[in-house]
């Protein structure tokens, strides 16, 4: 990705979209936005517990706390299964691969559709979840060395799934950005991903609001 290419996304997504488990703002303000494995770290899990997390399937959220921290929620991994990332992936990768991949990042949305299709998926419709939305040019200055790049929804293997391998994330200097260019302006990017945590979530933080499938339900916090 060029500079120009860079300056085109951010120009296009200004925004990028983050689904967190309703009330949990408070502590992700606190500590910031975490991985999967960077709340491992946090929380302490070691051992065959963790591996269990890190490289199986969760058909459900995980729940984690200690005596010193509250408690912290682990998504489930509905959209995705073995089977499907067998059919999928590539470059002899095994699905345990993928699953620590995954679990290795924090996720963000670059179009508000996207995030719409996951706050509107049958598991979620009828939940309310606090919503982060962050300044897309603001979180790129400070992380630039630890984004990744991804044109699919790395976390969905249903009907007909993408394929998906080593080269699929990608540092912003790497994107084939201009590969992308017959898609719509927002779907040039799907997954916008940070290594580990993103501490510093608060620096980049437009507004934090609760959420309904579509539906705005109220104001946490905003800029």
């Amino acid at each position: 990705m060029t500079n120009e290419e860079l300056e085109e996304l951010i120009k296009n997504c200004p925004t990028l979209f983050h689904m967190a488990e309703r009330g949990s703002w408070a502590a992700i303000k606190e500590r910031g936005l975490l991985s999967t494995s960077a709340l491992l770290d946090a929380y302490g899990v070691t051992g065959s517990k963790r591996t269990d997390i890190e490289v199986k399937h969760r058909q459900t959220s995980i729940s984690i706390k200690t005596e010193t921290l509250p408690k912290a929620v682990l998504r489930d991994q509905m959209a995705m299964d073995d089977e499907g990332l067998e059919d999928c992936l590539l470059d002899d990768l095994k699905p345990s691969d993928w699953y620590k991949t995954l679990n290795s990042k924090v996720f963000f949305w670059l179009s508000e559709d996207r995030l719409h299709r996951l706050t509107g998926a049958r598991a979620y419709r009828e939940h309310e979840h606090d919503v982060i939305e962050l300044d897309t040019a603001s979180m790129i200055e400070a992380h630039y060395n630890k984004i990744w790049l991804c044109p699919i929804n790395s976390g969905f293997t249903k009907q007909d799934p993408a394929k998906r391998g080593k080269g699929t994330f990608a540092r912003i200097h790497d994107y084939r950005y201009h590969e992308r260019k017959k898609r719509t302006t927002q779907e040039r990017v799907v997954e916008l991903c940070v290594d580990h945590s993103v501490t510093d979530i608060r620096e980049h933080v437009k507004r934090v609001i609760v959420k309904k499938g579509k539906t705005e339900l109220g104001i946490i916090e905003q800029r």
